[in-house]
């Protein structure tokens, strides 16, 4: 199984029956591709619907139906449309149960930077603040090193930032990690993977869950 693969089917056993769930742009909208028989969750698109459906076959595409990062998408049967302020009612009031987001860097302390390199052209935060501060939960999907292999977990972040200790679960291709009040807890590594390789990968300090687990 590919990285990202591995990671979006690990973010998929965190819902819970009935969740309201919102996935962020890239990888995180491959989890809904994972989810376990038997549950149930219905997804919100910030750009203004719940009951997000799967990417269309070829050629059945309705251009005015997608999703925020612009890609083709469907609605189920008793979904919902409505416009971007009643969408971000729902996100603010505090209704969605999870928010699963991409990270340029997370830390030892929940903060989140996902949104903008410095010196680099981008197209603005778009809902990311938000989403981290109004969701119950908050997971990060992200691999563990940048394409030049430098650790994306750090101490701290040196980007800017898109929310301040709003995280509370980080999932890579190597490892699951808790965001505690004393730190981040190692709770499960991936199946071939040593605990040593978590942390020489990792440039935060990692406390070792005792009932550590592999997934």
């Amino acid at each position: 199984m590919e990285p990202r693969e591995k990671i979006a089917s690990r973010i998929a056993r965190e819902f819970k029956d009935g969740d309201l769930v919102n996935l962020g742009i890239g990888m995180p909208t491959m989890v809904a591709n994972y989810l376990p028989a038997g549950i149930a969750i219905t997804l919100q698109s910030e750009n203004g619907f719940v009951g997000l459906g799967p990417t269309p076959p070829v050629g059945e595409e309705d251009p005015d139906l997608t999703n925020a990062g612009g890609q083709p998408v469907s609605i189920k049967a008793g979904g919902a449309v409505f416009d971007s302020a009643t969408s971000f009612v729902i996100i603010r009031g505090g209704h969605l149960d999870v928010t699963v987001l991409g990270a340029l860097q997370v830390d030892q302390q929940g903060n989140l930077a996902n949104w903008m390199v410095p010196g680099k052209l981008v197209p603005g935060m778009g809902g990311a603040m938000d989403l981290t501060v109004g969701a119950k939960k908050v997971i990060v999907a992200t691999t563990h090193l940048t394409k030049k292999g430098e650790p994306k977990i750090l101490k701290e972040c040196t980007l800017p930032l898109t929310a301040s200790k709003q995280v509370d679960l980080i999932v890579t291709e190597l490892a699951v990690v808790e965001v505690t009040e004393d730190g981040l807890l190692l709770k499960e590594i991936a199946a071939g993977v040593e605990v040593t390789e978590v942390i020489a990968k990792t440039a935060a300090d990692l406390e070792i869950s005792p009932d550590l687990s592999v997934f």
